[in-house]
């Protein structure tokens, strides 16, 4: 058994178990919630039950509240399986309030599941767990991150040898089987991955009429990911009504498989960019489902830089939802002019990055963030994230900064 490696959104989860009655700790697939349950030291004195198991959910369904009888704290994986149990829960909340009550967890957004939902209103807190990033994978999240440094004190951690990110990290993605190497073969794991979601999950969530033509859409959509979404584009491309593109985008972000990055707009430029930037949730499945399997060949590929900037948002993204969950991300971008692939806010600070995967850089590719800089005062600096080893000043509130410094 692979050992177990400390997730970054434990303190958090901890925190939240401490103040509310229901927390739902959500994420895609294989992402790591069953094992981040059972074998966080602190979570073993839960009663933990699994509605993978049949007989669980038969139980759930004839008597949930026998289920759910007794004063120790209970963790329910998989709990959107048992809409009965959700209930239940709720009128046990309702009868006696408790912190840490209820530890829910399931690969579907409960928030957007409207029956989950409303059962819950006013009673959870939803938490999502991402595909691993590379602090977790490295064994490093009790360290403060590089980049929650600079933006206290204006500096950078003392630096230590950087390394550049290689094609295998991206195509591994952060899915605990894959990233870790439990699985021998990343392909058919994949592979596996995709037939389980088609044949499982979308079933579970909503009736799918033609998974054929749903298919075609996921693929396509991952050969876009790290895009501003097209929709009209999408769904000519897969030979679907607009209508039915909506509900299928809906669908894999509702299971996880895809995050919108919405545009910001508090910015003086005009023509701004108003359309959301889609990206798959974990690069690896983006590279599988796009046929971009051999680091090598991948590597060449015109369309890896959109699998390595999808590699680097969805580690920022995985340091947001578990240190910073108030912080917002967003993509800036002034019609054939200027662009920014992330701005992060919190509070009052803004950070721009731009993520490249070259390992030098020219005056031309710091048009957009000094466009950005001169157009947001309030901005606190501007990153050119590229995948060389040297932190170097550029000027006023202008740094290049290793991906490897960025995400550690």
């Amino acid at each position: 058994m692979t050992r177990y490696r400390p997730r970054e959104i434990t303190p958090l989860l901890q925190a939240a178990l401490k103040d509310m009655p229901v927390v739902v700790l959500t994420g895609m697939r294989q992402s790591g919630k069953s094992t981040l349950l059972q074998r966080e030291p602190w979570l073993k004195r839960r009663r933990y039950l699994s509605l993978d198991d049949f007989a669980l959910v038969q139980a759930a369904e004839r008597d949930p509240e026998a289920l759910l009888a007794g004063d120790e704290p209970i963790t329910i994986d998989e709990a959107q399986r048992a809409p009965q149990l959700l209930s239940a829960i709720k009128r046990a909340v309702d009868r006696r309030r408790r912190p840490g009550q209820f530890l829910l967890s399931g690969s579907a957004n409960f928030a957007l599941l409207r029956r989950v939902s409303e059962s819950l209103a006013g009673r959870a807190l939803y938490l999502t767990l991402c595909p691993m990033n590379r602090r977790e994978i490295r064994g490093t999240v009790t360290t403060t991150p590089a980049l929650w440094s600079f933006l206290s004190t204006r500096r950078w951690p003392t630096a230590t040898s950087r390394r550049p990110i290689s094609p295998q990290e991206v195509l591994r993605g952060g899915m605990p089987s894959v990233c870790l190497g439990e699985a021998k073969e990343a392909a058919l794991w994949f592979q596996g991955y995709e037939q389980t979601y088609l044949e499982r999950d979308v079933r579970a969530i909503s009736q799918v009429a033609d998974l054929i033509a749903f298919r075609t859409l996921l693929h396509l959509t991952a050969l876009r990911t790290g895009h501003v979404l097209n929709q009209s584009e999408l769904g000519r491309d897969a030979k679907l009504n607009s209508t039915t593109v909506a509900r299928y985008l809906s669908l894999f972000e509702t299971s996880f498989l895809i995050s919108r990055l919405p545009p910001f707009l508090r910015n003086r430029a005009t023509r701004l960019i108003k359309s959301p930037k889609l990206y798959l949730t974990d690069s690896g499945l983006a590279g599988a489902l796009s046929g971009l399997q051999d680091s090598k060949p991948a590597a060449a590929e015109p369309s890896f830089g959109a699998l390595l900037e999808t590699y680097v948002v969805q580690n920022l993204v995985s340091l947001c939802q578990a240190i910073r969950p108030s912080a917002r991300l967003s993509f800036w971008h002034v019609q054939g002019r200027y662009e920014v692939d992330v701005i992060l806010e919190m509070g009052q600070t803004t950070l721009a990055i731009e993520i490249t995967g070259g390992t030098r850089w020219k005056e031309k590719d710091l048009a957009g963030l000094r466009a950005f800089l001169e157009g947001t005062p309030n901005c606190q600096a501007g990153l050119f994230a590229y995948n060389g080893t040297e932190l170097v000043s550029l000027g006023k509130r202008l740094w290049a900064v290793p991906l490897d410094l960025l995400l550690s």
